[in-house]
């Protein structure tokens, strides 16, 4: 298998192995016109297996969704083929417009200006709730 390296752009890092797909959703990676390049299972000394995205594009993500999806993951930002900066995510303690309300009942699905916000209810086990009707997220 052969991926090129990336001229200008993002490498998103130590995915944990089964979640790079539903962080190329959530970001909208398939709305970019440059070359995006996900790679499942990689091994990795640390985590056994792992999940790499590569952005050929010098574009901004949200980092409050990596950090939702995976909290472990790391942004690696290249410049002229060269690491730039490293940085390590976290779990966000509030998510607004990252993810939407399953409640029907909930404000947010009658009130369409209403942005969805979560937070963080459990840091240990990563459960957020809906800040208007406590509904907690998947």
């Amino acid at each position: 298998m052969r991926i090129d390296s990336i001229r200008n752009g993002i490498v998103i890092d130590h995915i944990t192995a089964g979640r790079g797909m539903k962080l190329y959703e959530l970001l909208g990676l398939e709305e970019l016109d440059c070359s995006v390049a996900i790679i499942k299972n990689a091994y990795s000394e640390k985590k056994g297996r792992k999940d790499i995205i590569k952005i050929d594009a010098d574009i901004t993500v949200n980092l409050d969704v990596i950090g939702y999806v995976d909290p472990t993951a790391t942004i690696n930002v290249i410049k002229d083929e060269k690491l730039v900066e490293k940085h390590t995510i976290g779990t966000p303690k509030l998510l607004k417009n990252v993810i939407r309300c399953k409640n029907p009942r909930c404000i947010t699905g009658t009130e369409q200006e209403l942005d969805h916000v979560f937070y963080l209810a459990d840091e240990e086990t990563k459960t957020y709730r809906c800040k208007y009707c406590e509904t907690k997220a998947n």
